[in-house]
């Protein structure tokens, strides 16, 4: 009666616009969960007392934030009677409940809610090594992703052709289109590349020096390319690939070797205990039988780290596990989306102040500030074992081996028009002329133009 006396005598002073700070505080329960409340010192903090702080200032009340006794959100018994934090709130314990309390139709009967301060639903987190890809066909290419696979196939192609155009144009590796004895044809230009990426000598081998540093550029990005990728098949093949791979809900219901639980007495449990779905009653009766529910997020999380086991819960609740235990991994499945809502007793005139205090909280974009302030991760999280190397971490040495062909090409010119130079002198021509006759020939293969025209120079 107190309890519900304070509500009146503090909504009525709202009403009148009056400050109700002669009159008894409200009773506040709330529940201990981390980030939403948390001990500090003789004192409680977290996203739920900044929200009632903020609520209490921009509405005009008083209040003090007690623990539920019993430790538990609220659920009612066979007789109907309420325990937890909603029971408290029903039987005039307490004036208002906030805490991650979820909104159900059961609770919306029971007490009054306002709109709700955050949107979240069910997902589970469990330990790492068990959420590993489940193994396939095309797994020994999973170490590099499609770009860098496409990457290397360029990669290939374009120092192939590289390397038969600075053979066609050194002078030390084919002396001149009349002849074709020059080793390096394009398919032979394309076995070499091949071999040299499978670490197998193709021969016969460049003689120029153009062509031996395209050769040695790219046994250098063969070499580094085949350690990354060996490594990365290393690390996946002394993985434990004998563990199973839980990705849903469907995968957890379907194994019986980690176990799985849910807080007692909490929503979540009443969700899967109503679903018409076959596969949540499945995982409802397997908790019931194994009696593998458990009293706390906390103990939740903490069984979970401690190896083979999966806790069921809120994922905005499980994201911040995640967030501070890298150990740890959520599902990316989410169902039953719901909301947290701040409870009070039924017909209590409050909550439609309430309501639109959280509006222009959300609306201001106060309550993302204190989503961002309380789930600020201090965990720097690894990356995953199975992730494909992208292009940008390979960007290095695709670099690498284009400058080392840019410099193939200038190193075959430069000796090509070396030849050139000393022709256009026994010549008597300009040396860019002779340079470009050279290279038009050598590139169209035109060889009696190229044999006959000092010849009849000579002979006149």
């Amino acid at each position: 009666m107190k309890g519900m006396l304070g509500v009146l005598v503090c909504a009525a002073a709202l009403l009148t616009g009056q400050s109700a700070a002669g009159d008894d505080p409200l009773q506040v329960t709330t529940i201990l969960n981390e980030p939403y409340t948390m001990t500090k010192g003789s004192g409680l903090e977290g996203y739920c007392v900044d929200l009632l702080s903020v609520l209490s200032k921009k509405l005009g009340f008083k209040y003090q934030m007690n623990l539920v006794k019993d430790g538990r959100y609220g659920r009612p018994d066979a007789s109907g009677n309420w325990n937890g934090m909603v029971g408290e709130v029903v039987r005039g314990e307490a004036d208002l409940a906030v805490a991650d309390l979820t909104m159900t139709a059961g609770r919306e009967a029971a007490v009054e809610l306002s709109k709700p301060f955050m949107q979240t639903g069910l997902s589970f987190i469990m330990p790492r090594d068990m959420a590993a890809a489940s193994t396939g066909y095309c797994d020994l290419l999973s170490p590099f992703s499609t770009h860098v696979w496409v990457g290397i196939l360029v990669s290939y192609l374009l120092t192939s052709l590289c390397l038969y155009l600075v053979s066609r144009i050194s002078p030390q590796e084919w002396e001149g289109p009349e002849s074709e004895d020059s080793s390096f044809s394009l398919p032979h230009s394309f076995w070499y590349i091949a071999g040299a990426l499978t670490l197998q000598g193709a021969g016969p081998h460049p003689k120029s020096v153009s062509g031996r540093l395209i050769s040695a550029i790219w046994w250098l990005f063969s070499i580094v390319l085949l350690a990354t990728y060996f490594s990365r098949v290393s690390a996946w093949l002394q993985s434990d690939h004998s563990h199973l791979s839980i990705e849903n809900f469907h995968d957890l219901a379907d194994q019986n070797v980690i176990e799985y639980g849910t807080v007692d007495g909490g929503s979540t449990l009443q969700f899967f205990k109503t679903s018409q779905s076959a596969v949540y009653r499945k995982i409802y009766e397997h908790m019931e039988r194994r009696k593998s529910l458990v009293s706390s997020s906390e103990e939740g999380i903490r069984r979970v780290q401690e190896g083979n086991f999966a806790f069921i819960g809120e994922a905005v609740s499980l994201d911040l596990a995640v967030a501070r235990h890298c150990d740890l991994v959520r599902s990316p499945q989410v169902i039953g989306m719901r909301s947290y809502g701040i409870a009070a007793p039924l017909g209590s005139p409050l909550v439609k102040n309430l309501s639109t205090a959280i509006l222009q909280l959300s609306e201001s974009g106060e309550l993302d500030y204190l989503r961002s302030k309380w789930w600020a991760s201090g965990c720097i999280a690894l990356p995953a074992q199975a992730e494909a190397l992208t292009p940008a971490t390979l960007k290095g040495l695709f670099l690498l081996l284009a400058l080392g062909l840019a410099a193939g090409f200038a190193c075959a010119l430069l000796e090509l028009g070396a030849q050139a130079r000393t022709h256009a002198k026994e010549q008597k021509k300009s040396c860019c002329s002779v340079l470009s006759a050279e290279l038009s020939q050598r590139l169209s293969g035109n060889a009696e133009k190229a044999t006959e025209e000092p010849s009849d120079k000579s002979k006149a």
